[in-house]
């Protein structure tokens, strides 16, 4: 089975290698003496002589007794078989993955079972590149087994290893976004969560680390199979205001409004049933433009913005054209295709069938009533503020073949002209307001640096319908570089414990710790111009 190794600067280092293990296993039917075979091989299997008993007694002519030993168990065997001390009790070749940096990046990478078969993960998705070809061998023999060589109906296909896979995550961040959020989650009294690092200009994963984690070396141990999966890409939420960045975008790109329009904003509508509502420190109603939106965080605004897409008003039109943005410029509501194990979709409305639209559709312009996984939002933003290209995301940098030649992989554009370059820079210019008037990140704003981001807290829905009162969830998405966005970053944070906004108070810390960490550590320029 292939390796899987990683970027550590330059160089690539391993994350999963091969170890020589050995079965050990037993034909029953050779066996005549099973109750002193089985004293003998429980002494040197540390396992119960009765186990070994079972195994012995069944119909059968290949028992497993023990997997994966190391090779002094091996030898031991043999060397009970050569003082003739056994019979019918061998050790076969086989092979173990082994972690030289440990648990890290343990979801991404998911495991290999004891069928050899990947499962989760890269391993899973990557089962056929890195598993290569079993050999084959078909011949008639002489009654020693010894194959006939002259005999023209003889077959041989040699066996094929599978490739080198190298990923696109650096282990040095990692293993700092890693700590960044035990530590966050640790502040905001959460129990778990989620950051990705993506480079928006190739779709490229730099790190992705989810909280609570395993030890792939022992994933038979893990009694929760919850653990297993990629909450960065099969954990759906309802991601709150952070769309209210791809909702402005949207309205603008569409012509909808423009970047520099005014307008009063009631701070309250009422929508069938419903009040779509602002915070207590949105200011109440007033005259507003289309970067306060942003930078109050208001329901209400992004719900203008949706009324503009219909010519004024919530209606069909205006849900037609932001669902449009949503699953074909953002490409929300569907699987990236990145190289992990049970993505999930995420759900995007139908804006012409179903009931209460409108308010529905209100509600997706910021963020509740529809869901995406921390991934698919990374993307959406990336495509936002790279000038308007969607990369599809990947964890793939390269293979290595059997004969060492290693073949870099290529970026895929999914879509071009997701939003224009001009909007693209004016939502990279809103995203960096927020940043300097919110009381916890505007401490990051450095002359050189193009520093933003957006917060999302959203209610977390009841299995039964509507919403918690007092649970949320806390989103933060943004970007650093030096003359543009570098590195997009997305935080999440599940039911933080602590008071405040979700997205302001527990995910927007460990932004700022990704956000220094980034500046400080990996290669983001001033632009000194």
């Amino acid at each position: 089975r292939g390796n899987i190794l990683a970027f550590d600067g330059s160089e690539q280092v391993p994350l999963v290698l091969n170890e020589q293990r050995f079965d050990i296993v037993a034909d029953p039917e050779i066996i005549t003496d099973k109750e002193e075979t089985a004293l003998r091989v429980a002494d040197v299997l540390k396992i119960s002589k009765d186990e070994i008993i079972n195994s012995l007694n069944k119909d059968s002519r290949y028992e497993i007794l023990a997997k994966k030993q190391p090779r002094e168990i091996k030898e031991k065997i043999e060397k009970l078989y050569a003082e003739g001390s056994i019979v019918g009790v061998f050790a076969n070749k086989t092979i173990q993955r082994v972690y030289p940096n440990g648990a890290l990046a343990s979801q991404v990478l998911g495991f290999v079972n004891d069928e050899g078969q990947g499962s989760y993960g890269v391993e899973e998705y990557l089962q056929s590149e890195l598993s290569g070809t079993s050999g084959k061998l078909k011949a008639l023999t002489d009654q020693n087994g010894v194959p006939l060589l002259a005999n023209g109906n003889n077959i041989q296909d040699d066996p094929v290893d599978g490739k080198d896979v190298t990923l696109t995550i650096d282990v040095a961040m990692q293993r700092q976004i890693e700590a960044i959020l035990k530590q966050g989650l640790d502040n905001a009294k959460s129990k778990s969560g989620s950051i990705i690092v993506v480079d928006p200009d190739t779709g490229e994963i730099k790190a992705m680390a989810n909280y609570p984690s395993y030890d792939p070396a022992f994933f038979s141990k893990v009694e929760d199979t919850i653990l297993f999966t990629n909450p960065s890409v099969s954990s759906v939420l309802e991601p709150g205001s952070i769309m209210k960045t791809l909702t402005a975008a949207a309205a603008i790109d569409s012509k909808s409004v423009t970047w520099d329009q005014s307008y009063y904003d009631p701070s309250f509508y009422k929508i069938d049933d419903a009040v779509v509502r602002n915070i207590e420190e949105d200011g109440g109603a007033a005259n507003r433009s289309v970067s306060d939106i942003l930078k109050f965080s208001l329901n209400t605004g992004a719900t203008w913005l949706l009324m503009q897409m219909g010519g004024g008003q919530l209606n069909e039109q205006g849900r037609k054209v932001w669902n449009d943005y949503m699953t074909n410029h953002y490409q929300l509501g569907k699987q990236t295709g990145i190289e992990q194990g049970f993505e999930e979709s995420g759900y995007i409305p139908d804006p012409v069938d179903g009931f209460g639209l409108n308010i529905q559709y209100a509600n997706t312009s910021f963020g509740q009533g529809m869901t995406s996984t921390p991934l698919q939002l990374a993307m959406a933003v990336s495509s936002v503020v790279n000038g308007g290209t969607y990369y599809k995301p990947t964890l793939v940098a390269g293979y290595t073949d059997t004969n060492g030649l290693y073949t870099a992989k290529q970026p895929t554009v999914v879509k071009e002209d997701v939003v224009s370059e001009e909007v693209s820079s004016k939502i990279v210019e809103f995203m960096q307001i927020v940043v300097s008037n919110n009381s916890i990140t505007k401490g990051l704003v450095r002359d050189g640096y193009v520093i933003g981001g957006k917060t999302g807290t959203a209610e977390i829905a009841r299995p039964e319908g509507g919403y918690y009162e007092d649970r949320f969830n806390g989103t933060y998405v943004g970007f650093v570089g030096g003359e543009k966005p570098k590195y997009v970053v997305i935080a999440r944070v599940n039911e933080p414990g602590i008071p405040g906004y979700a997205g302001s108070k527990a995910a927007g810390p460990v932004f700022v710790s990704v956000a220094n960490m980034l500046i400080d550590n990996f290669s983001v320029e001033a632009n000194n111009r």
